[in-house]
């Protein structure tokens, strides 16, 4: 499976970089996602639940950030296990380019191998289910970042459901980065979550 999508954010690069590497924001924004726990240098263990036509399971993965030039791009190496739905795993590369003074272009190419039942139900049906998670992803992330899910979510580490302002460009997108020297504040990508996809 491949997927590549691009988006608008309507926030600034250094902003839409810091946001995709704050695993608070990320844990709001991922549709399903239990939690983002740092497991060494730019590693990260994921958990969160998923459905996938008839499949629902909750999965475990692990994201792994490589090739990090901050605030740009960064490449997310991922695995996710579902027990008996079964499993994905892939890279995703993630680009961030200002789109004028207050907002930012994010692109992403993510190709995943899935097995189990997941491989049994159809290349088309998890090609749909991943670029719904991608849009309802964009779709919390932009209202976290712009402030919008505040009156919606009592922490932030609750999910909103806020339809946000992000704009998809074309069917083309990146998943986030990782920052360089705020590496160490903000941790993960939300990666993770296509690894369920």
């Amino acid at each position: 499976m491949e997927l590549t999508e691009s988006y608008t954010l309507p926030v600034s690069q250094l902003r839409a970089w810091e946001a995709l590497n704050d695993t608070a924001i990320l844990r709001a924004s991922i549709p399903g996602c239990d939690s983002i726990d740092p497991d060494g240098e730019n590693r990260y263990e994921v958990v969160l639940s998923a459905s996938v036509g008839p499949v629902k399971a909750r999965f475990k993965g692990r994201m792994e950030l490589k090739d990090i030039d901050a605030p740009h791009t960064y490449t997310i190496v991922f695995e996710g296990h579902g027990g008996v739905a079964g499993f994905g795993k892939g890279t995703t590369h993630v680009t961030l380019e200002p789109d004028g003074e207050d907002a930012t272009k994010l692109s992403y190419t993510a190709t995943a191998q899935v097995g189990g039942k997941l491989a049994q139900i159809g290349s088309r049906l998890v090609d749909g289910a991943a670029r719904k998670l991608a849009g309802e992803f964009f779709k919390r992330f932009t209202a976290q970042v712009t402030g919008e899910g505040a009156a919606d979510s009592t922490t932030a580490d609750t999910p909103t459901a806020v339809a946000a302002t992000a704009e998809p460009l074309e069917s083309s997108v990146a998943p986030d980065t990782a920052s360089g020297e705020d590496q160490t504040k903000r941790k993960k990508s939300w990666t993770a979550w296509i690894s369920k996809s």
